[in-house]
C-alpha cells in the first residue's frame, strides 16, 4: 500500500465521538439515517486562504474542518460522501466517484432530462455496508476523498482519528464538509458552507474553476428567475417536510427547515415552514416520529415527503397519495384533500440536481410549469463547451 501523491496538511483537531445508526436507501423504506444523533463537538479549524499554482506544480486548497490540503497533481479518481459532492464532480465534467455513502440516495435520474449529461452508477460502491470498512477505502484506492472526516467518525463505532490518518497517509486525503445538514452537534464548531461555496472548493481541487464560474453565472440567473415567481409573504404556503417510508406510511419523521443544502429549494422559494412554530420536535432533537393525528393538528397546506425520490411523480400518486386518500385520518388533511402532497426532494443536492429539484418544487408549490433553466447550457458547461 503506497502513499499517494496527495498530502493532507493542517487537518486540525478532530474529536471522536462515535454513535450508531441504521442505514437505508432513499427507496421509501427505513429511516433518514444520514441525519446523525448528537455527538461531542470538534475544535474549530481556521481556514487559510487558498493558493493555487499552474497544473504542473503543487497547489493547496483549504476547507473547514480539514484545513489546508496540498495536491501534487490533479486527482483523477475519487470517493464522495454523498450525492451532493458526486453531482458537483459531474458538473465539473469529472468521472463519477468510485463510491458514495449510499448509492440509492444519489439520484442520477435527475440527469435524464438533460441531453448530454448522464451517469452510470452501476459500478459505484456503497461506503455504508453495515458500517464503513477501512479496507474498502484501500480497494477503491481513490486519489482523494470528498468526505468530512467528522461525519465518518461520528456515524458509527469503528472510526477514530488514527484511521483517518492511516487512509490519508496510504491512499489519499480527506476534503469535505457536511453541507447538507446543520443539525449535527459535532458540526457546530466549524464553518458551514452553502452549496456554491462548497462547489467552488471542489472546483479548485479539480482545477476546473472555469466550469464553476460558468455554473455560478447560471445559478445567479436561476435565482433571479426564482425571485420573480415567489409571491408576497402573506401568500406563500405553509409546508411540512417529513420523512415517509414505504408506499403506505403510517408515521413520519418531522423536519424543521434549516439552512442546510438539503432544504435549499424550499428556502430559495421562501416556502413557510408549517412545523417551525408548533410543538412538534425536529427529528434531530429526539429522533421522534409523529402520526396522522398529530399531523392533523398542524394540518399543513402542503405536505412534502422525503424518502420517495426513487418513485416517479405518477408512481408516488398511485401509491402514497392514494393510500392517504383512503386513510381514515389522513383523508381529512387539507393537503390530501387538495392533492397537495408531493415528493419532498433529496437529502443531497449539487449544482445540477438543485436546478432540477427547484424547478420541480416551483411547479408543486406555485403551479409554475415553465422551464426555469436552459438544459443545453448545463450540458455545455459540463462538457467544457460553454
Amino acid at each position: 500500500m503506497r502513499r499517494r501523491d496527495f498530502i493532507g496538511a493542517g487537518a486540525g483537531a478532530l474529536t471522536t465521538g462515535l454513535v450508531g445508526c441504521l442505514n437505508s436507501n432513499d427507496s421509501g423504506a427505513g429511516t433518514p439515517t444520514d441525519e446523525a444523533t448528537d455527538a461531542p463537538t470538534v475544535e474549530p479549524t481556521e481556514e487559510p486562504t487558498d493558493a493555487a499554482t499552474p497544473e504542473s506544480a503543487s497547489y493547496t486548497v483549504s476547507m473547514a474542518p480539514v484545513g489546508d490540503v496540498t495536491f501534487d497533481a490533479v486527482p483523477e479518481t475519487w470517493v464522495a460522501n454523498n450525492g451532493s459532492w458526486a453531482d458537483m464532480g459531474i458538473a465539473l465534467g469529472m468521472e463519477p466517484p468510485k463510491g458514495v455513502w449510499l448509492t440509492g440516495r444519489y439520484h442520477t435520474q435527475y440527469y435524464d432530462g438533460i441531453d448530454g449529461v448522464s451517469v452510470d452508477k452501476s459500478g459505484m460502491v456503497d461506503l455504508s455496508q453495515d458500517g464503513v470498512s477501512k479496507e474498502l477505502f484501500y480497494e477503491l484506492e481513490g486519489d482523494f476523498h470528498a468526505i468530512d472526516p467528522n461525519f465518518l467518525m461520528n456515524r458509527f463505532d469503528g472510526w477514530e482519528q488514527a484511521d483517518i490518518d492511516e487512509v490519508e497517509a496510504n491512499i489519499g486525503p480527506f476534503f469535505g464538509n457536511s453541507i447538507f445538514s446543520r443539525g449535527y452537534t459535532w458540526h457546530e464548531d466549524y464553518q458551514y458552507y452553502g452549496l456554491m461555496e462548497a462547489f467552488e472548493k471542489l472546483a479548485r481541487v479539480f482545477q476546473r474553476t472555469d466550469r464553476y464560474e460558468a455554473f455560478a453565472s447560471l445559478h445567479e440567473e436561476f435565482q433571479a428567475s426564482i425571485s420573480e415567481i415567489v409571491p408576497p409573504e402573506g401568500e406563500r404556503p405553509a409546508a411540512a417536510v417529513l420523512w415517509a417510508g414505504g408506499d403506505q406510511p403510517e408515521a413520519f419523521f418531522p423536519y424543521v427547515m434549516s439552512e442546510g443544502t438539503s432544504f435549499k429549494q424550499w428556502n430559495d422559494l421562501r416556502v413557510r415552514d408549517a412545523l417551525a412554530e408548533t410543538d412538534v420536535k425536529d427529528f434531530h432533537s429526539n429522533r421522534g416520529q409523529i402520526d396522522y393525528e398529530t399531523l392533523l393538528e398542524v394540518d399543513p397546506e402542503i405536505i412534502l415527503l422525503r424518502g420517495q425520490e426513487a418513485k416517479t411523480g405518477e408512481e408516488f400518486r398511485n401509491t402514497v397519495l392514494s393510500f392517504m386518500e383512503d386513510h381514515d385520518v389522513a383523508s381529512s388533511l387539507t393537503a390530501v384533500q387538495r392533492d397537495d402532497v408531493y415528493r419532498g426532494g433529496p437529502l443531497y443536492q449539487g449544482p445540477i440536481t438543485n436546478l432540477v429539484v427547484t424547478e420541480r418544487a416551483a411547479s408543486q408549490v406555485y403551479d409554475v410549469e415553465d422551464e426555469l433553466f436552459d438544459r443545453s447550457r448545463v450540458a455545455d458547461i459540463v462538457n467544457g463547451d460553454a
